[in-house]
């Protein structure tokens, strides 16, 4: 799968010049940080003995195996804890029973919950005068949940996403920084269908206030990047002492990119009403999988379920999540007076079923070759 090389056909934005581009291999990019996307190449300028060169890449294996060691046992540890402390038979009696009727509306909850994230992406790139369209980038976010499901990191599909899109940007810091500014405000969004659901409880839950504090943290971290677009940069100015001449270049890019957001505000007000839409059929999407399993489970307790086990998820502890996303469910369950093994089957199977509409996205990865990312007629004056 790694060997697939892909030749994709794009028109930079703005130029009308053609390139051939060819998006570096997932597996590859996924074992480093996604920031490795805006470093520049290294240039030898002194020649590297050969004996060094070794311990550097054999120090890097034996970090990312301890890493991959140290997330295996965190997700092992948890699953075999709650499995002794858990009906067995109960959640797997609730598996095999769960209705194929619930099965197909939950998975066109999760198609429909994909052409929104492509249309909210789509939002974000036309503040960089990007023009892609909504098929494009919704078939780039099906190939990156294929990739964030089956490689051991959540975010090798942001990696795909932004070697999607820096042809069509014409620079991988805007590409980069746009992905980040959607994750900013799914997390925003994910927070505030999180608190908002805390309201609706009927039983205090610990801890629910913080869902606030992040809220309006995140919300107000927000408006100020975006209405000062030289902040970022200008905290950013310190990494110019590791290569001044590249950084400051790349730093005047991002400004570029903020400022360009900061006169659009209402195509970020757009964005964000995409990215609650995303929150929703997320919390729709695990409704559907519980009614499949005969699980009653009401939409006030989903709302505060999905979401924070979703935050959770988001710590680099484990393997996409497995073992940490099963804890969350069953404690939750618990707190919120449902049976613990109905948490723990909803939890395996949503995950199951996820997994399998990701699938679709290995396939379009190793045909689209015949797809051209090429920007869309703008459809803003």
């Amino acid at each position: 799968m790694g060997g697939v090389t892909v030749k994709v056909d794009l028109r930079v934005a703005g130029t009308g010049h053609a390139s051939q581009y060819r998006p570096a291999d997932p597996v590859a990019l996924s074992r480093s940080a996604w920031y490795r996307l805006l470093l520049p190449r290294p240039r030898q300028s002194v020649a590297v003995h050969p004996a060094l060169t070794r311990m550097s890449d054999a120090s890097g294996r034996a970090r990312r195996a301890v890493s991959l060691l140290v997330k295996l046992s965190v997700s092992v540890g948890l699953l075999v804890l709650l499995f002794r402390q858990t009906d067995v038979g109960a959640v797997t009696g609730r598996l095999r029973q769960i209705d194929p009727r619930w099965v197909a509306v939950a998975l066109l909850a999760q198609a429909l919950l994909l052409v929104v994230s492509g249309w909210r992406w789509r939002r974000l790139l036309s503040t960089q005068n990007v023009h892609a369209s909504t098929l494009q980038l919704t078939l780039s976010c099906l190939v990156a949940n294929f990739f964030n499901n089956f490689l051991p990191s959540n975010i090798g599909g942001d990696v795909m996403r932004i070697a999607d899109t820096a042809p069509l940007t014409g620079s991988r810091t805007v590409a980069t920084a746009v992905v980040l500014l959607d994750r900013m405000l799914g997390l925003i969004a994910l927070f505030a269908v999180a608190a908002t659901g805390s309201l609706l409880l009927r039983h205090a839950l610990p801890g629910t206030g913080y869902l606030w504090v992040l809220l309006v943290f995140g919300a107000v971290s927000a408006t100020i990047v975006v209405s000062q677009p030289a902040l970022v940069p200008r905290l950013l100015r310190p990494l110019t002492r590791v290569r001044e001449d590249w950084v400051t270049e790349r730093l005047s890019r991002l400004e570029d990119m903020l400022a360009r957001v900061s006169g659009r505000r209402a195509v970020m007000v757009q964005a964000f009403a995409g990215a609650l839409v995303v929150q929703l059929l997320g919390v729709a999407f695990y409704l559907c999988v519980a009614y499949g399993l005969h699980i009653e489970l009401p939409v006030r307790d989903a709302l505060v379920i999905v979401p924070v086990s979703l935050v959770i998820q988001l710590a680099p502890v484990s393997i996409n999540g497995f073992g940490v996303r099963e804890a969350v469910f069953s404690y939750l369950f618990a707190r919120l007076g449902h049976a613990v093994d109905a948490g723990l089957a909803l939890s395996i199977g949503g995950a199951a079923l996820l997994i399998l509409a990701s699938l679709p996205g290995g396939l379009v990865f190793l045909t689209r070759r015949s797809l051209m990312m090429t920007p869309a007629p703008s459809d803003t004056p």
